[in-house]
């Protein structure tokens, strides 16, 4: 059986050794030894020497094919990218920071040889997590699981196998250009499991997201999989209108009772609020209204500039 493996880069200079190396021993391994491997690096537009090791590498060895974008498209194209070079009955996608030890491939692949065509990794703790990342990736999933009917397995990754079916699938029928691969793998069906694991602190460099590139990022996923947030307008429209309507009504009281109250407080406070439910629901629409605009330019999801080790298809 052939094994490829996805690698999103992107100004990972520093720990790209490093991990080139521990997937070399794990791939290596005795156990592994009945099954080739495909290694794909795509150069998501790194700015530092990411280019030049992976170059390296793909000159020591012929089993690393590289592909190299024009620029940067983003970690979901970057993962597209290396499941469509990719040439294996099954391919593994994972972070070369490290955090996706190499060492959970063989674990995983043997749950592919008990007929599992999906196997995605969940977190059960981070190293390098502070309260703050957990509060927000726990928020993440109980919303996006609110708003999905709870699809989503909370602290899965983006390290995950599929089998070449599903591979397919995902890169003929999800061609859409705001994507959330994860999500797509953990709904796409098919036979699937999990697997739990710990995620060690990152071996050098650092994050490339900070927490508004996460808030945006977890906007488009819950866009991509959920229209619930375009019926928040209606909802808060019948909410605020029986609360303007019971203002009403105790302002109608208060005066034939001879005990009118100012209105000058009551009118601000009720503007004021209205207009912040309105600019909300005006910005929600404006996400959904981006997301089309750039589905219907139908400009492509990456170029890749050029391919080192491009593997011949069978």
């Amino acid at each position: 059986m052939k094994v490829s493996i996805v690698i999103s880069v992107f100004n990972e200079q520093e720990v790209l050794p490093l991990f080139w190396d521990e997937l070399k021993l794990a791939v290596n391994s005795p156990i592994n030894s009945s099954h080739s491997f495909q290694a794909v690096f795509v150069n998501d537009g790194s700015i530092d020497n990411s280019p030049i090791i992976l170059n390296k590498i793909a000159q020591e060895s012929n089993l690393a094919t590289v592909v190299h974008f024009s620029r940067n498209f983003g970690h979901e194209a970057a993962m597209l990218a290396g499941i469509e070079h990719s040439t294996g009955d099954v391919i593994i996608c994972m972070d070369s920071d490290l955090q996706h030890p190499p060492t959970c491939i063989t674990q995983m692949i043997e749950k592919h040889l008990e007929d599992y065509e999906i196997v995605t990794m969940t977190r059960d703790q981070r190293a390098d997590a502070g309260i703050m990342k957990r509060i927000t990736s726990w928020f993440f999933y109980w919303a996006i699981n609110k708003l999905t009917k709870g699809q989503f397995e909370p602290n899965a990754s983006d390290f995950f196998l599929i089998s070449r079916r599903v591979a397919n699938a995902i890169t003929e029928n999800y061609r859409e250009r705001t994507r959330f691969i994860r999500g797509i793998v953990q709904t796409i069906g098919f036979k699937k499991t999990s697997i739990n694991y710990n995620a060690p602190s990152r071996a050098a460099g650092n994050s490339k997201y900070s927490l508004t590139k996460l808030f945006f990022f977890s906007l488009s996923a819950i866009a991509t999989f959920s229209h619930i947030p375009l019926r928040l307008g209606l909802a808060l429209g019948l909410l605020f209108g029986l609360f303007s309507f019971g203002i009403g009504v105790y302002s109608l009281i208060m005066k034939f009772i001879g005990h009118p109250f100012s209105g000058y407080t009551t009118l601000v406070v009720i503007m004021s609020f209205g207009f912040s439910l309105l600019f909300i629901v005006i910005g929600i629409i404006g996400e959904y209204i981006g997301y089309i605009f750039n589905e219907v330019k139908n400009r492509p999801i990456y170029i890749v500039e050029k391919v080192l080790n491009e593997p011949s298809v069978n």
